[in-house]
């Protein structure tokens, strides 16, 4: 079956993609960055965020799962920086996480993040840039800002691939591009 669902074409540190355009409410469509699994992407953002980031004194970076996760191992990589990986469900051998509540844009529902018991040391009094694939409401950068202050890190820097919606909102976001809304 041919896919003929409409497009956004996008180049990432030279590495062009189409981006499937999709309807997240009436007259409102959104294009949507999926880099699970897609390699040549992951590592060429990583290599070129990597380079933005050069002018910030950071210790650690911090993610949410999970879309983020293969950004944040090759930024890692990239940086010579480990890792963090906020939760979005508890288990028990976390014991005693941090945990902050948001409200996920994708699903309009509460979302919880939590910081498992064994990162609490590693995140404490460090600084931390905070990424992500996409910066859309920023309700995802919050709950991480969040858990993180709980955790007492101090947010230096947050990057992502892209930022969408309103430009302006997002000027201090260490960016490789910026997506339109389509309406209509």
């Amino acid at each position: 079956m041919k896919n003929t669902r409409e497009v956004y074409p996008v180049e990432v540190a030279g590495v062009k993609r189409n981006l499937r355009l999709f309807e997240v409410k009436p007259g409102l469509r959104i294009a949507i960055l999926n880099i699970l699994g897609d390699t040549e992407l992951v590592e060429a953002a990583a290599r070129a965020l990597s380079e933005k980031l050069k002018t910030f004194n950071y210790d650690l970076l911090v993610t949410a799962e999970a879309k983020s996760i293969p950004l944040i191992h090759a930024l890692s990589v990239a940086t010579g920086k480990g890792y963090v990986v906020l939760r979005k469900a508890y288990k028990g051998y976390m014991g005693e996480a941090i945990h902050a509540e948001t409200l996920s844009i994708t699903t309009g529902a509460p979302q919880t993040l939590y910081l498992d018991e064994k990162d609490r040391d590693l995140i404490n009094g460090k600084k931390v840039v905070l990424v992500d694939d996409v910066i859309s409401t920023g309700s995802t950068l919050q709950g991480m800002r969040l858990v993180v202050n709980k955790a007492e890190a101090d947010v230096v820097a947050e990057c992502a691939i892209f930022t969408e919606g309103e430009r302006a909102q997002w000027e201090h976001i260490v960016a490789l591009g910026h997506l339109p809304l389509f309406t209509g």
